[in-house]
């Protein structure tokens, strides 16, 4: 509204200043020369130069001033609308400040449970670093330990033993610690280890096992090599089992035991690249009546062995309990015979002391009864009662025949 009186203000005044150049330019009337004093002419271009100098300052003053005003209301008018649209924005974003905040306390917790795990992982890390040092290190000693035939045999061994134990057959494996017999053609047998079957006869345990081969195919850095190395091994192994067909170890048992011998191999890797590289092993080794058990595969065997132990114990019980059974059935039969004997006695003796009581009355009672008369005594005798209750007969199956005899007995 202001802007339109300003530019009232200003026409109005641009309107003024044309009249006034109109009215200097028009004719004006010839006034009376006055002798003494004329005037200077007065020049249009001069006038019209001045008055259009005033004029454009003038409306510059006039355009400053509501430019001014315009800058004023436009700030105000500025200021009000971003006070609102900060309230209205203030209220849209309380809750995102909040989630912010609730994310940012989350990834506070985050950072703190990384570091912590980070810190466990290391621990972790250098934990399993050093134990992989020990372990490279046992197996390098493990390694140069099993180069020698002495040492891999008693180590061998010691891996059957360790199986035996997991199986519970301990108390039913005879160690046989180098003993040797003889089969049917006189050739010295000598397993490791005699595991005792429920009907007394034996199964035989080999530990002894080839391993140069397969040591130096560990030990070999090309693929070739290896796969030569690995066939070396399963040839020996071949080799092996002939040897040990021929020992024929159920021969040398004095009791019908199963016509084969087990070969334990102590390390599931030896036996399954044997196989792999030779698959038909393990069938020749069968028809050869040499059964291939790796520590799992021996496990298994033993564990169904200490079944058959654990129902020969349940039968072996079983059998002494029916003995027990007929023990005490006898001995009952025993004891029932004594009680008809004693109640054969005691039956007996109420006879005797009936028959006592009745000898009393009839023959010493009429005759002590007279002394009062003579005036001997003078309470009245009054005589024992016959028993009336006689014993139970005992009335059983069991109850062997038993004589009338002395009840002493």
């Amino acid at each position: 509204m202001e802007t339109v009186l300003v530019l009232v203000a200003v026409f109005s005044f641009l309107v003024a200043v044309v009249t006034v150049v109109w009215a200097v330019r028009r004719p004006a009337p010839i006034p009376a020369i006055d002798p003494v004093e004329v005037p200077s002419p007065i020049d249009p271009a001069a006038l019209a130069q001045l008055v259009g100098a005033e004029v454009q300052a003038r409306m510059a003053e006039a355009a400053s001033t509501a430019l001014a005003q315009n800058n004023e209301q436009f700030l105000a008018l500025a200021t009000e609308r971003m006070g609102a649209v900060q309230e209205q924005t203030k209220g849209l974003l309380d809750p995102f400040a909040e989630q912010m905040k609730k994310l940012d306390d989350t990834v506070g917790k985050l950072r703190t449970a990384h570091e912590q795990d980070k810190g466990a992982v290391t621990t972790m890390t250098e934990q399993l670093g050093r134990r992989v040092a020990a372990l490279q290190a046992e197996t390098t000693t493990l390694s140069e330990a099993l180069r020698s035939r002495t040492a891999r045999g008693v180590w061998g061994e010691n891996q059957l033993r360790n199986v035996i134990e997991l199986s519970g057959m301990e108390p039913y494996c005879d160690f046989t610690e180098q003993t040797s017999a003889e089969n049917r053609e006189g050739t010295g047998v000598r397993p490791d280890v005699k595991v005792r079957l429920p009907n007394g006869a034996h199964l035989f345990v080999d530990a002894k096992v080839p391993l140069d081969a397969y040591l130096r195919a560990q030990e070999a850095t090309e693929q070739a090599t290896v796969d030569a190395e690995l066939r070396a091994h399963a040839k020996a192994l071949k080799d092996h089992v002939k040897d040990l067909a021929r020992k024929k170890y159920w021969e040398a048992d004095d009791q019908p035991s199963p016509e084969f011998v087990v070969l334990f191999v102590p390390g599931e890797s030896f036996l399954a690249d044997a196989l792999r590289v030779e698959p038909a092993l393990l069938q020749e080794s069968m028809n050869q009546r040499v059964l291939l058990a790796s520590p799992v595969n021996l496990l298994a065997l033993l564990w169904a062995v200490a079944g058959g132990w654990q129902q020969a114990r349940v039968n072996q019980h079983a059998r002494e309990v029916a003995e027990l059974g007929a023990e005490l059935y006898e001995r009952v039969g025993t004891v029932l015979g004594k009680v008809d004997g004693a109640g054969r006695g005691l039956n007996t003796a109420v006879k005797a002391f009936n028959g006592l009581v009745a000898s009393f009355e009839g023959r010493l009672l009429p005759t002590m009864r007279k002394f009062p008369d003579l005036g001997i005594g003078t309470g009245e005798l009054s005589g024992p009662t016959t028993l009336d209750e006689v014993p139970r007969p005992v009335a059983a199956q069991e109850l062997p025949a038993v004589e009338e005899t002395d009840s002493g007995d």
